[in-house]
């Protein structure tokens, strides 16, 4: 008997090994909730999927198949880097996020949400087209090289003075660091996700691209109808209201189940 419970004891977990397991769980969901809705789900599924037939090949002893996946899985690391780069960098930034650094700059959040809110409103009933990027713990200085430097503290008449039509930097985006205008008429990447939705112009595909690849939160007022939407983490959030646009500028937008205004970059 006692034999029989020191062969099968170390299947008695303790505290490390439910601590281990507590800290694998968290990074993996973490992970999942950055892949989901995104292309890398789907290389991810493929991957499972390469997995599963190596196992296949082991246990039914197909050397060749074996061998062949062992010099895939060899480069593999360094293709999976390449390919889910803005996966990862999303998900490093979801992980060094400060709560106590958000609280803190809470006031600096609301006065700048205020003038992008009162401009944008503005805009919207013009019809005025317009992009503004308000990064956020992600850099955006990749971006800035695009587009004129300025370093101006936010306000809606500057923000209007912008986006004049005709103006030389109404076409590109605005980009807001803290409290001030770095930048504007910066050109920011397109998605790399389908858009089927032919009333997205260029403006929102931007909005997406940038959305993708940072946790920037962007600002987009259409110049066809003057409808505000916000796009984040791959997402667009359109037809909000003035208010509906400030709560999300310093709340952030809802992280799961956005709601029917939200629209996953493919749809």
């Amino acid at each position: 008997m006692n034999g029989l419970v020191e062969r099968i004891g170390f299947l008695a977990p303790d505290w490390k090994d439910l601590l281990e397991i507590l800290i694998v769980a968290a990074v993996v969901y973490r992970v999942l909730l950055v892949l989901a809705g995104t292309r890398a789900i789907q290389m991810l599924l493929g991957l499972v999927v390469v997995v599963a037939i190596y196992a296949a090949a082991r246990v039914l002893d197909l050397s060749l198949v074996e061998y062949l996946l062992e010099t895939v899985f060899q480069f593999g690391v360094i293709a999976a880097l390449v390919v889910f780069q803005p996966e990862l960098r999303s998900a490093l930034a979801q992980l060094g996020q400060n709560r106590l650094l958000r609280f803190f700059s809470r006031l600096e959040q609301t006065a700048v949400a205020e003038e992008v809110v009162q401009a944008v409103e503005e805009m919207s009933r013009g019809k005025v087209g317009a992009i503004i990027a308000i990064e956020r713990e992600v850099g955006l200085g990749e971006y800035l090289e695009t587009g004129t430097p300025l370093q101006a503290r936010v306000n809606d008449a500057l923000l209007l003075n912008i986006f004049t039509p005709y103006s030389l930097l109404h076409d590109g985006a605005a980009v807001i660091r803290g409290d001030d205008i770095v930048a504007a008429g910066v050109i920011l990447p397109l998605t790399q996700q389908p858009v089927t939705d032919r009333s997205l112009g260029t403006r929102h595909r931007a909005a997406l691209g940038l959305s993708e690849e940072t946790d920037a939160l962007v600002v987009v007022v259409s110049e066809e109808t003057g409808a505000i939407t916000l796009a984040h983490g791959g997402r667009l959030f359109r037809g909000l209201s003035p208010d509906e646009l400030k709560e999300m500028l310093i709340e952030g937008p809802p992280p799961i189940n956005p709601g029917p205004r939200a629209a996953l970059a493919g749809s």
